[in-house]
């Protein structure tokens, strides 16, 4: 019998908020890039790509979430994965169930291979193999883990304690039970006694089993799933649903569970006291990363985004600076900051949702300063794009142009502003400015108003994946 096609999906709706102040609720975890010129998301679907066609790799996230997914795949060119928005989280049972049920293409005995969105694989090849390896226990139905060899007392991972080989000789081994985030004592001794993997977050079953799985484990869920099959909205199923992981509702229920050991050089890069293992060190035990001077400081993490960091004599600190933001903590509190970012969010909004700097698929811009009934932005057009036509009801705009040539159009006018050159939008016009030439064009933007949040935008035409319509936040008025 000629095997099902693999499916992927790729869980991409998490906040990250271990790694603020980069990343945001806006800008989560798996849009930055932290290991080279590709988002963490970007490279996940990379390296699946020559495994998995793109037509079957599923990205699900957050619809908060959905502007800046979208941006990741378009810049890339990867536009044939399929999207599925979730209109709330409600942990990774959900979104597998939601891709299970949904994505196009998908038969009843399809497998699906599940990953994290922001996790760093150094040898994809290897993961190729054991997705070779775990294909074959899907097809006898088994659901599917795959385990990492644990080199450290891991307190922040779960475990998967191995059982017998499937076969003799074999590489696929029996789950005997799930330990998640253990104490230091237990994570100690699991690692001294061996048999122990850390659980990669990585799964892979058939459809039906999976279905199966949830019909007998979590009979709530599966009946919002057989919803969904029948049309209901997803956002009525998701009302009800509680947030349950998919390791905590089915995988520690469920009997024939089989772990793949895979060496592959994995991280899930989840806080900022992972760039250690990602990163050179200096000679005493720091790794720094960007605009930074330090002198005599030992077993750091230190990343200046822009500003300049001067550190002198720290011990086991990690800091981070951007913009508007810095993170100060002991390296053996960094789990913690999941906590500092709730407090955070209620006093502090602003700098826990988004960055100064907010990228668009035509380029971005930057809030230079605001205050009561006005906003200054440093606007960067890139070459040969253009801003949706759209008209904002409640204010007005000064637009001075500081280098290259824009191509403006107010009304029912079009005219070219050259550098030095400016213009005033009116409320209630229609308008656009678009980048006709070879360099990037760089505009300095005045909103005044009584209303100068992004929601104030009504969308016209636009050029990118964006209807016309009454704007949500996030939408790309500058």
């Amino acid at each position: 019998m000629t095997a099902a096609p693999l499916f992927g999906i790729i869980l991409a709706g998490g906040s990250g908020t271990r790694f603020w102040p980069l990343s945001r609720s806006q800008y989560p975890k798996q849009v930055l890039r932290l290991l080279g010129s590709d988002s963490m998301l970007q490279s996940t679907i990379l390296r699946l790509k020559d495994r998995i066609p793109l037509e079957r790799l599923i990205v699900v996230t957050n619809a908060a979430q959905e502007e800046a997914i979208r941006l990741e795949l378009y810049r890339k060119g990867l536009t044939g994965v399929q999207l599925l928005l979730e209109p709330q989280g409600r942990n990774t049972a959900a979104a597998v169930g939601l891709a299970a049920v949904l994505s196009a293409g998908l038969g009843e005995d399809g497998v699906l291979a599940v990953f994290p969105a922001d996790h760093y694989v150094r040898r994809p090849d290897q993961l190729h193999q054991a997705l070779d390896e775990g294909l074959k226990w899907t097809q006898a139905g088994y659901l599917v883990t795959f385990g990492i060899q644990p080199t450290r007392a891991e307190t922040g991972y779960g475990y998967i304690q191995a059982g017998p080989a499937l076969e003799p000789g074999g590489r696929a081994l029996l789950c005997s039970r799930f330990v998640e985030k253990p104490p230091l004592e237990l994570a100690r001794a699991m690692l001294a006694e061996g048999g122990h993997y850390w659980n990669s977050g990585m799964f892979m079953f058939r459809r039906d089993v999976l279905l199966a799985a949830f019909r007998q484990y979590l009979p709530e869920f599966y009946r919002g799933l057989m919803r969904l099959r029948g049309g209901a909205q997803v956002e009525e199923v998701y009302a009800d649903l509680p947030p349950v992981s998919l390791d905590h509702g089915l995988l520690e229920k469920a009997q024939r569970v089989a772990v793949v050991p895979v060496d592959m050089g994995w991280s899930d890069v989840g806080t900022w006291g992972a760039l250690p293992d990602l990163f050179p060190r200096d000679a005493r035990g720091n790794v720094i990363l960007g605009r930074s001077l330090d002198l005599d400081s030992r077993d750091c993490v230190i990343y200046a985004q822009e500003r300049l960091v001067a550190t002198l004599g720290l011990q086991d600190l990690i800091v981070v600076d951007t913009p508007d933001a810095t993170l100060v903590c002991p390296r053996e509190r960094v789990q913690e900051v999941k906590e500092l970012v709730a407090a955070l969010g209620r006093r502090y909004p602003l700098e826990l949702s988004q960055h100064l700097t907010v990228e668009r698929p035509w380029g971005a811009y930057t809030l230079m300063e605001s205050g009561p009934g006005y906003k200054v932005k440093h606007i960067v057009v890139e070459p040969g794009k253009r801003l949706s036509l759209q008209l904002h009801r409640h204010r007005a705009e000064h637009w001075v142009v500081v280098q290259g040539t824009a191509l403006v159009t107010i009304g029912t006018q079009v005219q070219r502003l050259a550098g030095n050159e400016s213009i005033y939008v009116p409320p209630s016009t229609p308008h656009r400015l678009e980048n006709p030439g070879p360099e990037p064009v760089r505009i300095i933007e005045i909103q005044t108003g009584a209303i100068l949040e992004e929601e104030d935008i009504v969308r016209l035409e636009d050029d990118f994946w964006r209807g016309p319509e009454a704007s949500s936040p996030g939408d790309d008025s500058p």
